[in-house]
């Protein structure tokens, strides 16, 4: 990033860092070899300095501390006003709220983000005696025996957490005083993030761990400049990866921080691989330290976070549809006892789908509206005696009068011809040639309950059963069908279509419980079964019994990756609020959190910070490219030591807002405007920047000057829009007269 000044500097410096021109020799070199030492010099970050840099690289003065204390006063004071307000459910509420209750009450459920802000805003719940019973249901429904007010606190007070971060992130980028408490300011009073910070939301703490992982980065980049491999270097490295853990660990959007990080980290491993009077030894030292600490520790920070998601959610819960079956025989409830290996001819067994979480064979006295109108097939998530079915032999007339208990047992093999009786209602599996009620098309069928007791059925209940695969640990389990070890598929006698489930749900005549179907076209891992339990009255006590090989940790954890993964890129339905990412930037549209009495809370930004923030990076943009055209015309404008300080500095935050923003583009879920806020953090950083270089020529007053005049501005739109952030009264003027944009859909 710092262009021709390679020619004059063996490395590039790290973000807002600049060379010092004078170097001196101090006691804690003493620890560092010859080599060590050599490397140092040659970089200029021998650790005695003309400047000191007590805190990674930061200068503050008392003055500037009390400051702060001010700023935060100020920021506490604008995010936790009228937080109580409104006293019912807000937004995403009815989501973050509901699963607060749930680890309350150690209830498995499946969220598509990581578990620490839930936990976070859990703990606040819990200190302040919530027992998890209230139902976060609706939109508008008012708590009762809720503490919402300490829920809300603990995004509000690490939203206002982020206001002094992003001062001290610019005074560690050698930003001045000024610059850093205009971007503090700015996020004190950018709606957007006020509003976002104010409710029981993932989003602030989010934004929060983004920022500090920017700062402690930032500090740890000025102790690699002045003091590699010193306790405190260590310190700001190892922060830098927890820090890393913990955005991560709040949204997979946190991935994003750790791309920005990896591709500054990038940038110092190049500088010093390229730099011949750096020693092996050392480069191969700061490599591994990097891996150990930005890649390691952010991976056991992450694991650990599940882990004690797991220990908590120790019950059977919402969630269990979305887990294998194995996973939720570790959960308390479902629990199950061993069961017969064995399957026999006359065996009561229970048959699960293999693909879709493992719902239940099931059918109940309700029969279809149309089609057949016969009995229901459906696939049910949870245990039931509807799930029970008797195999009985095809080939066998009456068997609906044999003698289980003193007959041969007849295993069930590949090939063979088997009806399945429903214990229940006395009714057989059946299909024929009607389309099934939802999905119908002419290559599904569909599956019903026939018959009646006594009667022995017809040709249309028949199925062959084709062995798929059998367990390495029971070799007879590909030869015969047996419990939890066979999986297998009954393909229909006379169709030749094959017994098969999907994700399509019923409407509510069917319990919106899954379609059954037989499929001609079907795809085989939608249409493999396995047996769960099997009994049979020949079997003696003594016969093998069998039981599901519960994973370990790392294999639920895997597992729910996948499942987070697979549900998150399901999230494609249209939301009446959601928003494309090439309106963000141009605050086209926010969204509707919550109206009632006249009065409304809509998430929209703060249009002066916004646009500034905005133009701020295409500015930076268009002058890089003009810096590089420069360059290739023979300009020697990276011999200037103040262009590459900017560059670099700026470099860094527009680098941090492209990784930020740029990959919801190849995202197709649902979007909305609060997924831009970790961008526009950097994008405030990087307008402060700009402001920094564009004044750095004036004198400090009239810098403070026009740094005031940005923020009265910034206070005036707050201001402004101050009523769709709080709820506070709202009438149609004042609707009107905010409406800046016609895109901005929120009403009066």
């Amino acid at each position: 990033m710092s262009g021709n000044f390679r020619a004059r500097r063996p490395a590039s410096p790290p973000p807002g860092v600049s060379y010092s021109s004078q170097r001196f020799p101090h006691p804690r070199d003493e620890h560092l070899d010859a080599d060590e030492r050599r490397a140092a010099a040659s970089k200029g970050f021998a650790p005695g300095r003309t400047k000191s840099f007590p805190s990674g690289g930061l200068d503050i003065t008392s003055g500037e501390w009390k400051l702060l204390f001010l700023i935060v006063l100020v920021a506490s004071g604008v995010r936790l006003f009228r937080l109580s307000k409104p006293n019912s459910v807000v937004f995403d509420e009815v989501h973050f709220g509901k699963f607060a209750s749930r680890y309350i009450k150690t209830q498995y459920f499946v969220d598509v983000h990581p578990p620490l802000a839930k936990l976070l805003i859990t703990l606040s719940a819990f200190i302040f005696g919530y027992d998890g019973q209230f139902e976060f249901k609706d939109i508008g429904k008012i708590y009762e025996h809720v503490p919402y007010v300490a829920m809300r606190m603990l995004p509000a007070t690490l939203g206002v957490a982020t206001v002094p971060l992003a001062y001290l992130t610019l005074r560690a980028l050698d930003c001045r005083a000024t610059t850093a408490l205009l971007a503090s300011l700015f996020i004190t009073f950018e709606n957007g993030m006020v509003t976002q910070s104010r409710h029981i939301l993932l989003d602030s703490p989010l934004i929060f761990f983004t920022a500090l992982t920017t700062f402690f980065w930032c500090g740890f980049c000025n102790e690699d400049k002045h003091k590699p491999f010193t306790s405190s270097w260590w310190t700001w490295l190892t922060l830098s990866g927890l820090s890393l853990g913990a955005v991560v660990s709040c949204k997979w959007v946190g991935l994003f921080t750790i791309a920005t990080v990896g591709v500054s980290t990038l940038f110092q491993l190049w500088g010093l691989l390229g730099d011949l009077r750096v020693p092996p030894r050392l480069f191969i030292r700061h490599f591994y330290a990097r891996a150990l600490c930005l890649i390691v520790v952010p991976i056991i920070f992450y694991m650990a976070m599940f882990q004690i998601h797991f220990l908590i959610l120790e019950n059977s819960g919402e969630g269990d549809g979305f887990m294998s079956s194995e996973f939720q025989h570790t959960l308390g409830g479902r629990g199950m006892a061993d069961t017969f290996a064995d399957v026999a001819v006359g065996s009561t067994i229970t048959l699960r789908h293999v693909n879709t979480q493992g719902g239940y064979l099931h059918s109940h006295a309700h029969n279809y509206p149309g089609g057949s109108k016969q009995q229901q097939i459906t696939l049910y998530p949870h245990r039931d005696s509807n799930n029970d079915w008797r195999i009985l032999n095809a080939t066998v007339d009456g068997d609906q009068h044999f003698d289980w208990a003193n007959e041969d047992l007849v295993y069930i093999t590949p090939d063979m011809r088997i009806k399945l009786r429903h214990i229940i209602t006395e009714k057989h599996l059946h299909s024929h040639d009607h389309r099934p009620p939802v999905s119908d098309v002419d290559f599904q069928n569909e599956v019903s309950a026939y018959g009646l007791p006594g009667f022995m059925g017809d040709a249309n209940d028949d199925w062959f059963v084709e062995i798929e695969h059998g367990d390495k640990r029971d070799r007879e389990s590909t030869k015969r069908l047996r419990t939890l070890r066979t999986t297998f598929r009954l393909r229909h006698v006379l169709t030749g279509c094959y017994l098969f489930s999907h994700k399509v749900k019923l409407p509510e005549w069917g319990f919106e419980q899954q379609e059954v179907t037989c499929n001609k076209n079907a795809v085989k891992a939608n249409s493999l079964w396995f047996i769960e339990t099997s009994t049979h009255p020949k079997l003696p006590e003594t016969a093998t019994k069998v039981n599901y090989k519960l994973p370990g940790f790392f294999a639920k954890f895997w597992e729910l990756q996948q499942v987070m993964w697979t549900t998150n890129a399901g999230l494609t339905d249209r939301h009446t609020y959601d928003s494309r990412p090439e309106s963000w930037p141009l605050l086209r549209r926010g969204i509707n959190f919550w109206v009632k009495d006249n009065r409304q809370i809509y998430l929209i930004g703060n249009p002066m910070v916004w646009y500034l923030s905005t133009l701020s990076i295409v500015a930076y943009a268009v002058v890089r490219g003009l810096l590089i055209l420069r360059a290739k015309r023979g300009f020697r404008d990276f011999d200037n030591t103040k262009v590459v300080k900017y560059d670099t500095l700026c470099g860094f935050l527009f680098i941090g807002w492209v990784l930020h923003y740029a990959p919801f583009f190849l995202m197709g879920r649902q979007l909305f405007l609060h997924h831009y806020f970790p961008a526009l953090y950097f994008a405030i950083l990087l307008s402060c920047s700009i402001f920094d270089l564009i004044t750095s020529t004036l004198r400090p007053r009239v810098r403070l000057q026009i740094a005031a005049v940005l923020v009265v501005l910034a206070i005036w739109n707050f201001q402004h829009l101050s009523p769709l952030a709080y709820g506070g009264p709202w009438t149609k003027t004042k609707c009107l007269n905010a409406k800046w944009l016609k895109t901005w859909d929120f009403s009066w």
